[in-house]
């Protein structure tokens, strides 16, 4: 998905300009989150069993990818672990 931003952040001139940016980042963000759900839902015709749902260990090393991930963009490992936990945890 691509993201149409009218301006970078050092082009904001106030309030009105960053308020926009950031409305604008968030759709994305929710439409992409959206777009995750439904391989989330697509995933569950292929898993048989409760082991197989669960998938704890997989949990676990995507937790720690997106950690890593988070840190790389200069974010908090500990919020996105957050995030994603509670994102997922609505499918576990």
């Amino acid at each position: 998905m691509e993201v149409k931003l009218q301006m970078s952040p050092e082009q904001c001139q106030g309030m009105e300009d960053i308020r926009r940016e950031i409305d604008s980042l968030d759709r994305a963000v929710i439409a992409l989150l959206g777009a995750r759900f439904k391989y989330v839902l697509a995933a569950s015709k292929f898993k048989t069993s409760a082991a197989t749902v669960r998938a704890e260990e997989r949990f676990k090393a995507m937790l720690a990818t997106r950690r890593e991930w988070a840190e790389a963009e200069g974010l908090s490992a500990d919020a996105i672990e957050k995030l994603y936990s509670s994102t997922l945890s609505q499918r576990r």
